[in-house]
């Protein structure tokens, strides 16, 4: 189709804390994607850095940064921030311009290199700032997600043994893969014996943050024939939508980070899927897996529910039955999910491209969901950001 574009080329550093510069691992992304695509680093005539906020003026004009560090060839150059959906944003820019005729070839990449702890928002006193005042009064990631894991279980029945099943999963399709931190499975009874954080959520219900990078190559049709890749996989959608209110907007605009109100958060998160479902022509039933943003085991189940793998308040059911682990019915997070990653913020959103296409490759081993055909992603960034992509085999 005409609004599609081909991926001939993924790459990744693995996750961890390697206090190392970040270009390093974005670097080494790169490399590995133009080895995993065949071209020259002169092929690609434009690069869409994913931003990072906490590595300096560099990780602002990432770039730029990318561009100086694979060598200066002459491509042109763009640099997208939106928190955790920033490498979704870039890529986004970067199947603009080709579909516009304006680039043929580009690199999309991201990576990050975070401090231990909170990923607090920038010092000093900034009132105008939604994340600042929020954790200026108590409400910390953590806090807001369990009080997302809190609502499942006041109004769906969700228990904390069902959060801990998503952790099991998740770190069982994790044990396998090369690029995730951690590979240790883990029991329901381990998780339950993990150190409370935000009631109900305890440390094994929570993603950690880390070091780590991911790249992609996107094409033009015409540019993956002329290099014998016709058959690659393409990225057939991209959803960055902002929230709708649907009646009368709450005034608490300093409290949430995505919208109002949290019902809105919610309303926000399920039309960033129906926007890829209408782009790319297809609906729920017709995906084979999902990569989906699991900041904590409850919002992973949010994310079901939001992406029509099922009705609300029956993601708990999919765990129950298994329908969410590889082999399953619809399989999320075979790449083991930030539950085994942790957040490099910038790479997270081209990590899930990644791990589609070797999906849709048949190429992620141990990992492997059987005939794979069609995978979608799901992050939210910050005030308003968010994002999902639909690939194709």
């Amino acid at each position: 189709m005409s609004n599609e574009i081909a991926v001939i080329g993924v790459g990744m550093h693995p996750w961890g804390k390697w206090g190392k510069n970040f270009v390093e691992y974005g670097v080494k992304a790169a490399r590995d994607a133009l080895k995993d695509a065949g071209i020259s680093w002169k092929d690609i005539d434009y690069i869409s850095g994913a931003a990072t906020m906490r590595c300096g003026y560099p990780g602002y004009v990432a770039g730029a940064t990318f561009a100086q560090a694979l060598g200066w060839q002459g491509a042109e150059v763009n640099t997208s921030y939106a928190a955790c959906a920033s490498g979704s944003q870039a890529l986004a820019a970067a199947k603009a311009k080709i579909l516009a005729g304006e680039a043929e070839c580009a690199l999309v990449v991201g990576a990050d290199t975070t401090p231990k702890g909170f990923l607090a928002p920038a010092k000093g006193y900034r009132p105008d700032d939604p994340d600042w005042v929020r954790f200026h009064i108590g409400i910390t990631n953590p806090t807001y997600f369990a009080l997302y894991a809190r609502r499942r279980m006041d109004v769906y029945g969700d228990t904390l043994a069902d959060f801990a099943a998503v952790k099991v999963k998740n770190a069982k399709h994790g044990s396998t893969n090369p690029y995730a931190r951690y590979k240790k499975c883990f029991t329901a009874e381990d998780v339950a014996a993990s150190n409370m954080v935000a009631n109900p959520l305890r440390l094994m219900d929570i993603c950690a943050t880390s070091d780590g990078g991911a790249a992609v190559i996107v094409c033009s049709a015409a540019f993956a024939k002329k290099i014998g890749k016709s058959d690659a996989v393409r990225v057939a959608a991209i959803s960055t939508v902002t929230p709708t209110f649907a009646g009368e907007i709450i005034e608490m605009p300093d409290i949430a980070t995505d919208s109002a109100v949290a019902c809105d958060a919610v309303r926000f998160r399920a039309q960033l899927p129906i926007k890829a479902y209408e782009e790319a022509g297809i609906g729920p039933e017709d995906i084979s897996l999902a990569e989906v943003y699991d900041l904590s085991t409850a919002l992973e189940m949010d994310w079901y529910e939001d992406l029509q793998l099922c009705a609300r308040g029956e993601a708990a059911q999919l765990v129950r039955n298994g329908d969410t682990t590889l082999g399953g019915r619809i399989p999320v997070n075979v790449s083991g999910g930030l539950a085994c990653f942790g957040e490099a913020v910038p790479a997270q959103a081209l990590a899930q491209i990644c791990e589609l296409t070797w999906q849709l490759r048949g190429q992620a081993g141990n990992r492997q969901v059987e005939n794979a055909k069609v995978g979608i992603t799901a992050n939210q960034g910050l005030f308003g950001h968010g994002s999902s992509v639909i690939l194709k085999k």
